[in-house]
């Protein structure tokens, strides 16, 4: 039995040396690629490096940010915004304010989404594409002329008081009244919760949004949920219908069938719709600036409003990069909760007298 020699060409050498690429492919691969780097360095990440530099400078807003006299301060713009004094003030509202948007928002657009989807969804619906379109219509409306609308909808003498009055009501002063939700009328702040947090007191930590937020955050909910619905949509349409048939055969019912089969496989989409939420609902700023710039009493401030208004209107460019700053870390935190709750687990493994995981 003769042996003979494997012979190795130059290219399968290259393909090996490049991880299964040869040279010549990925030399075209970064040429086309190329302009897009180059975009996104000059239009992204310099901007981005610029402004980390002006959160640390003395900036003034005068002249070139790498001027010669721009000086270092460190972390004093982002110590000013814990060390007290109106600026922590303003910060801790905004926050809160966000916070609370945040919590009730993200919920409720993500299963009024999975609601819409299921329905529009099923085959005995009639005009399901006209459903579906208008659905969706409010997320391709301009941010500004919905804004306005709202502001219709929901003044003193709107849509929104009328319908009220119709059934008894009194509809409040929407976007002028900054008494907080969760007060429920309540004027005076307990004993227990007249301590602070960033220059805010307990007692307005757990009140809630004002109305004025109040009537913001349905006005998120509206123009998102068309856009997270077709998310739940397509993803419904990909789920194969034979599991969900098993699943009836074996007689589990219509909840049964949606908790523990549907839901499950619609994860990476139930990740993806969350994940914009967070990120979405903690960058508010074009309902803010053109419905109240953070009035009433400012129970619609918001990081983002506030660093634009600390930039450019007080030229405090430097706290106002802070804030910047500080909200993109927020974002990433915020955004690393659902991918911890929303992880693949193991399942339990049970034994004889113990469960193992």
């Amino acid at each position: 039995m003769s042996t003979g020699t494997v012979t190795t060409t130059p290219d399968v050498k290259a393909r090996r040396h490049h991880g299964g690429v040869n040279r010549r492919d990925a030399t075209a691969g970064w040429l086309f690629t190329a302009p897009v780097i180059i975009l996104l360095g000059l239009f992204l990440l310099v901007p981005v490096l610029l402004a980390l530099w002006v959160s640390v400078s003395d900036w003034t807003g005068r002249g070139s940010p790498l001027s010669s006299g721009v000086n270092f301060v460190g972390l004093e713009n982002y110590r000013s915004l814990v060390a007290g004094g109106l600026t922590t003030s303003d910060f801790g509202i905004a926050l809160k304010n966000n916070l609370w948007y945040v919590v009730l928002v993200v919920p409720i657009q993500t299963m009024l989404a999975m609601v819409l989807a299921l329905l529009v969804n099923r085959e005995n619906v009639k005009g399901r594409g006209v459903f579906r379109t208008a659905y969706y219509f409010p997320s391709v409306t301009s941010t500004v002329a919905i804004t306005v609308l709202w502001l219709f909808l929901f003044s003193t003498t709107g849509a929104i008081n009328k319908l009220i009055a119709f059934f008894g009501g009194t509809g409040p002063n929407w976007f002028n009244d900054p008494s907080a939700i969760f007060h429920f009328g309540a004027t005076t702040t307990p004993t227990a919760l007249s301590g602070s947090f960033l220059g805010v007191t307990w007692w307005d930590w757990i009140g809630g949004p004002s109305v004025a937020m109040t009537a913001i955050m349905a006005m998120a909910i509206f123009t998102t949920s068309g856009t997270f619905m077709l998310l739940f949509l397509a993803a419904l349409q990909n789920l194969s219908p034979e599991v969900d048939e098993a699943a009836e055969v074996d007689g589990a019912t219509g909840f049964q069938r949606w908790w523990y089969v549907t839901l499950p496989q619609l994860r990476p989409t139930v990740f993806t719709v969350v994940t914009l939420g967070l990120i979405g609902c903690w960058q508010v700023f074009d309902q803010i600036y053109t419905a109240t710039q953070g009035g009433p009493a400012k129970t619609t401030l918001t990081p983002a409003y506030l660093s634009y208004a600390t930039s450019f209107g007080s030229q405090n460019w430097g706290v106002g990069a802070a804030i910047a700053f500080v909200l993109f870390f927020i974002i990433i935190v915020f955004t690393l909760i659902p991918r911890w709750f929303l992880r693949e687990r193991k399942p339990r493994q049970f034994t004889i007298g113990k469960a193992t995981s």
